[in-house]
């Protein structure tokens, strides 16, 4: 290729209608900034429109009667008029909720850290975790209803079953995969093992338990909804899964969909409240959560 053959090709790369003077991979990449963080809101709320349109129109061509796919309006309507009913379930299984991550943050990471110090506490104990991780909690729920003193300890025992475990798994393995060149680094100066553990691997397996933080908040609630379901409570102290149950003996419809889309939102909103802590505690170190130029 002659050199006004490349002179002419390089000018007709640079004034490419299409992405201007930006390279093509960057051209075709969302905005950053501003711009670029209501996109990403924008899109979705936009989509979530479209389909609440659509389904309004579905119900309203079709005539569908309300007790067997409410409008978007009559799931509005008793999610306004059963707002106190909900309110108070939603304030129950958030208790549980929340206090079976608590125990399982405790707990899992103190015995991912016994059994990163110890390898016979690990082949005691892990397959233990890993049996309680794969029996469905539908199977051992009964049982623990059995043997808890009371139904709400039952719930919060199957709730901290099922969080336990990704806790557990990924703060071990955090602490598993730190950097065998710094650790004989470490042992070279005469660090502790206590030394070794705060400096290097806890920091090492921050983002492994961030990880596991993310999954477990969404299983929690789903295991507390799902030990509701097998503990039938019912009265004062019920949660949102008793509301749907009872929603659906009575015909309920409306407020059973109003029940699914709060429990949905509480889900969102705690995924999103551990992704941030995942983001404050990583945006200044780690490779996952650091902003990039290109």
């Amino acid at each position: 290729m002659t050199a006004v053959e490349m002179e002419k090709r390089n000018g007709e790369i640079e004034t490419r209608p299409d992405d201007g003077d930006m390279p093509v991979d960057l051209a075709r990449r969302p905005p950053g900034g501003l711009a670029g963080r209501l996109l990403r809101f924008s899109v979705p709320v936009i989509m979530l429109f479209i389909l609440v349109v659509f389904w309004q129109i579905y119900v309203t061509v079709n005539e569908v009667p309300h007790y067997i796919l409410p409008s978007p309006g009559r799931v509005a309507q008793a999610f306004v008029e059963d707002w106190p009913i909900l309110l108070g379930a939603l304030w129950v299984t958030l208790k549980i909720t929340f206090t079976a991550l608590a125990i399982a943050l405790v707990g899992g990471v103190a015995l991912a850290i016994l059994m990163a110090q110890s390898k016979w506490i690990e082949l005691a104990l892990y397959p233990y975790a890993v049996i309680l991780q794969v029996t469905p909690i539908v199977a051992i729920a009964p049982l623990i209803l059995i043997y808890a003193p009371t139904t709400q300890s039952a719930i919060l025992i199957c709730a901290w079953i099922v969080a336990f475990f990704p806790i557990l798994s990924n703060t071990t393995q955090g602490l598993r995969s730190t950097d065998h060149n710094l650790l004989n680094l470490y042992e070279l100066y005469g660090a502790s093992r206590w030394q070794t553990l705060y400096y290097l691997q806890l920091p090492s397996a921050l983002p492994y338990f961030l990880a596991g933080l993310k999954i477990a908040g969404g299983l929690a609630l789903i295991a507390a909804v799902v030990a509701e379901f097998a503990a039938g409570t019912a009265g004062a102290g019920s949660g949102l899964a008793f509301r749907l149950l009872e929603s659906q003996y009575r015909l309920n419809i409306p407020r059973l969909f109003a029940a699914l889309v709060l429990l949905s939102l509480t889900g969102v909103v705690i995924f999103a409240c551990t992704s941030m802590v995942s983001h404050l505690l990583l945006r200044k170190w780690h490779e996952s959560a650091i902003r990039r130029e290109n």
